[in-house]
């Protein structure tokens, strides 16, 4: 007679580890996101459309899109650039200089957002010269989109970085023994390879400073129309008592972030696939 014992993992199974899943993500992001639904039905069809496109709130989602895009877009050459120095280089005050890229971490947003904007105000450090070739930082979009440079910068660093720590620096020796250019090697060995972590850090980057308020509101000015990004809006509403309006602009903002971030995941998954070919 033979016994058949089944083993046992010390680690929870699958039913217990998804079941501790669900519940978590239900407590802390299913239950609050479907309060946006709820809280949003409770306006008309026409009342949710005129709300989410009034000409204040159109003027905020452009800046806020555009700037979000722009700053990312910032971050994936120079946080490309970055990690490379920071893999590739050992240099005086190297830990020093790894340590700031993680500064907007734990720096407190509103602390960021005072800093930067006297820093670049006319009367600041760096926007008193700005301002002798007549481009003025502060309070201007110009500013928004160097607040959620300053937050987003880290993203991409730390996404490239570990992939660039497993690069063989033997396979870029290779292709240089073969006579491709410098240009070359970067272009056929190394994009392809970094091209994945450096959408990942892009799409990271450009959904921090979709949400992001902070360090955001005081270098804006704040100004409707013209400075007044979706989170400000969002917060204005509240203050008014208008948590319908609040919602559905919020909800507008959740549904297009989430489309945003997903046609980057398929972008994503699609380089990881070609390049695997």
């Amino acid at each position: 007679m033979t016994l058949s014992i089944k083993k046992r993992s010390i680690i929870p199974g699958f039913g217990l580890t998804l079941g501790y899943t669900i519940l978590y993500l239900s407590l802390i992001v299913l239950i609050p996101l479907s309060g946006i639904f709820l809280k949003s039905a409770s306006l008309s069809w026409q009342e949710f459309w005129n709300t989410v496109t009034a000409p204040r709130v159109l003027a905020s989602y452009r800046l806020t899109f555009g700037a979000s895009l722009i700053a990312a877009s910032i971050n994936a050459l120079f946080g490309l650039l970055v990690a490379w120095v920071l893999v590739r280089y050992r240099f005086p005050g190297r830990k020093v200089v790894d340590a700031i890229v993680d500064l907007p971490f734990a720096l407190p947003t509103a602390v960021a957002g005072i800093s930067l904007t006297a820093i670049y105000s006319q009367t600041g450090w760096i926007g008193r010269w700005l301002e002798t070739i007549g481009i003025k930082a502060a309070f201007t979009p110009v500013g928004v989109t160097i607040a959620l440079t300053f937050i987003g910068l880290p993203f991409v660093v730390r996404a490239v970085q570990p992939v660039l720590e497993e690069l063989d620096v033997e396979i870029e020796e290779a292709a240089a023994s073969l006579g491709a250019s410098r240009w070359k090697t970067f272009q056929r060995v190394l994009m392809p390879a970094l091209l994945p972590a450096v959408l990942t850090g892009f799409a990271m980057a450009f959904a921090r400073a979709l949400g992001e308020y902070g360090s955001v509101v005081f270098i804006s000015g704040n100004m409707p129309m013209r400075t007044e990004i979706t989170s400000l809006l969002i917060m204005t509403k509240l203050e008014q008592y208008d948590y319908a309006g609040a919602t559905a602009i919020a909800l507008t903002m959740l549904v297009a972030s989430f489309v945003l971030l997903f046609v980057i995941n398929l972008l994503q998954h699609w380089t990881r696939k070609r390049h695997a070919l």
